[in-house]
C-alpha cells in the first residue's frame, strides 16, 4: 500500500496572506489618518461613499491606500498627531492606537520625527490601557511591561545601565511639592538628551519600557503640581469673592493692575493643560511660570487683604478712645440685640442623602454658567468646587456613571465639611463619620473607574478617576488632623 509522502517543509506564506494582514492593519488606522488629513486641511483623494474600505481590497486600492499613508507619514509632525488624539474619541481605540504604533516600529529607516511619534504614542497607549489600580501608585518595570506586552510582546524588565538617568529622575519627582520645585530642574530636557542620545538603542524593547515609564510618570506629577497650584488660586479667589474685592492686581502675571475678579476666576477655571501643542522644556516652563505667576498675584491680592482687614478692625476698636462721648441713658432692661447670623453647620446628623439634597438644592436654584468648567457649592462651613462633568451628573444626567460621580461629590462634600467642623469645633465625631463613609466609596469608585476603562469609556474613566482623585486628597487631608 503507498503512502502519500509527507514533508517537513513548512507551507510558505501566500503573498496574499501577508498583503490582508497588512490591510488589516492599513483599515484600523485609516479613520486616524482621514482625522489628520482634515484637522491640518490635506487633500483626501477617497470620494465620502469610499472611505469605509471593504474587508477584502482590489490590488489598485491596497496601493493607493498604502502610498496615501506613506505620504501623511512623511507631513505629519508629532505634535499635530498628539493634539489630534489629545482631542478626539480616537485615542480611546485601542486596536488603532497599537497598529499606529505598529506601524511605525516597522519602519525600517527611522527619523527622529517617527521617533518623537512612537515616543508619543507608547505613553498613550499605556495611560488608555493601564488599570485604575496602578494610576495611583508608584509604577514599575514590571507594571509597564504588563500594559505593553500587546504593542511590545514579552519584553525583559531588567534596568538598562545607560537609563539610568531616567531612573534617578524618576526617584526625584517623589520629592516635588510644587510647580516651582519642578521647574527649577531641567526633566524635559533631560529627558530628551537621553532620548536623542540612545540613538538606534532607543527601539529596544526593554529601553522603550523605561522612556514610557519615565514619559508617564514625568506627565502625572507636573498635572498633580499643576492641580495643586489651581486649587490653591480657586480657594483664594473664593476668599476675595467673599471679602468684597472687586478687581486684584495681576502684572506679575502680564494683566493689568485691576483685573475684575470674575475675569481672573473664569481664567482659573478655564486652565488648559500645556500638552496640547509642540511642548518643549521652553513652552512648558513658560505656561507653568504664568501660572504660578498667577498664584504669587492672588497671594499678594489676600495678604493686602488680610492686611486692610486687620487694619479696619484696629481702627474701629480705637475709635471709642479717640472720641470720649458721655454715655447715653439706657432703660433698666436693655433690649436684646438681635441674634447675629450663624455660620450655617455641619449637622452632626447629616446622612447621605441629606447632603445629596443640599447640593442638588443649590445647583438648581443657581443654574451653572453656560461654558463654566468649575461651579461652588457650600456644606457647612465647606466651599466643594465642583467640575462641569460633576454638575452634569447632578442637573441632567441620569445612569450608573452620573450616579458614581454623584456619590463621589456628595462623599466629599461630607468629608471637607466635617474636616472644617472639626478644625473649628475640636468635636471630631462628624468627622469619624463622614471618614468612613469616604474611605467606603473610594473603595467602591476605584473599582467603578477600571470598570468603565474595561468597556473602553474613556470619557468616564477619565472623569470618574479625577472625581475619586480629588476625594482621595479630601481623605488625606481629613486623616491628618
Amino acid at each position: 500500500m503507498n503512502k502519500t509522502p509527507s514533508t517537513l517543509n513548512p507551507v510558505p506564506v501566500r503573498p496574499e496572506a501577508i498583503r490582508q494582514a497588512e490591510w488589516t492593519e492599513l483599515r484600523s488606522v485609516f479613520p486616524i489618518y482621514l482625522a489628520l488629513a482634515k484637522e491640518l486641511e490635506i487633500a483626501i483623494p477617497f470620494p465620502q461613499e469610499k472611505r469605509n474600505l471593504p474587508e477584502k481590497p482590489p490590488l489598485d486600492l491596497f496601493n493607493q491606500v498604502q502610498n496615501w499613508l506613506d505620504g501623511l507619514d512623511s507631513r505629519v509632525l508629532a505634535h499635530q498627531l498628539r493634539h489630534l488624539l489629545q482631542q478626539t474619541t480616537l485615542n480611546a481605540n485601542e486596536s488603532g492606537l497599537r497598529a499606529l504604533i505598529q506601524r511605525h516600529l516597522r519602519k525600517p529607516a527611522k527619523t527622529n520625527v517617527d521617533r518623537d511619534k512612537i515616543d508619543f504614542l507608547l505613553v498613550q497607549y499605556f495611560a488608555l490601557c493601564a488599570p485604575a489600580k496602578i494610576y495611583h501608585k508608584q509604577i514599575e518595570l514590571q507594571d509597564t511591561a504588563a500594559v505593553m506586552k500587546p504593542v511590545l510582546g514579552e519584553t525583559d524588565t531588567a534596568p538598562l545601565a545607560w537609563c539610568e538617568p531616567l531612573e534617578r529622575m524618576i526617584t526625584s519627582l517623589k520629592a516635588f511639592r510644587s510647580l516651582r520645585d519642578m521647574l527649577k530642574t531641567s526633566f524635559i530636557a533631560e529627558g530628551r538628551k537621553v532620548k536623542e542620545a540612545a540613538g538606534g538603542m532607543f527601539y529596544d524593547s526593554s529601553a522603550l519600557l523605561s522612556f514610557i515609564r519615565f514619559n508617564f510618570l514625568l506627565r502625572r506629577t507636573l498635572i498633580e503640581l499643576m492641580h495643586a497650584d489651581l486649587i490653591a488660586i480657586r480657594n483664594g479667589l473664593l476668599q476675595l469673592e467673599a471679602a468684597g474685592a472687586p478687581t486684584i492686581d495681576c502684572r506679575q502675571s502680564g494683566l493689568s493692575a485691576s483685573e475684575p475678579l470674575a475675569k481672573i476666576t473664569q481664567l482659573a477655571n478655564e486652565w488648559k493643560q500645556p500638552f496640547q501643542k509642540d511642548y518643549t522644556e521652553r513652552t512648558v516652563n513658560e505656561t507653568f511660570d504664568k501660572l504660578l505667576n498667577l498664584r504669587a498675584d492672588v497671594e499678594k491680592a489676600l495678604a493686602h487683604s488680610a492686611a486692610k482687614s486687620a487694619a479696619s478692625s484696629e481702627a474701629r476698636a480705637s475709635a471709642p478712645a479717640a472720641k470720649s462721648a458721655p454715655p447715653a441713658k439706657t432703660p433698666a432692661k436693655a433690649a436684646k440685640a438681635p441674634a447675629k447670623p450663624q455660620e450655617p453647620e455641619t449637622d452632626p446628623g447629616m446622612d447621605f442623602e441629606n447632603c445629596l439634597e443640599q447640593i442638588w438644592e443649590q445647583l438648581i436654584a443657581t443654574p451653572p454658567t453656560r461654558g463654566r468648567s468649575m461651579t461652588t457649592v457650600k456644606i457647612g462651613r465647606a466651599r466643594i468646587l465642583m467640575s462641569s462633568w460633576e454638575v452634569t451628573a447632578f442637573v441632567s444626567e441620569d445612569g450608573p456613571a452620573a450616579d458614581d460621580l454623584r456619590r463621589a461629590v456628595v462623599a466629599r462634600a461630607m468629608l471637607s465639611a466635617a474636616t472644617e467642623a472639626a478644625k473649628e469645633t475640636g468635636n471630631a465625631t462628624g468627622l469619624d463619620r463622614a471618614l468612613s463613609v469616604a474611605r467606603v466609596e473610594v473603595s467602591r469608585l476605584q473599582e467603578r473607574v477600571d470598570v468603565a476603562k474595561q468597556a473602553k469609556d474613556t470619557e468616564a474613566a477619565v472623569n470618574l478617576g479625577i472625581s475619586t482623585k480629588r476625594l482621595l486628597s479630601a481623605l488625606d487631608e481629613a486623616e491628618k488632623l
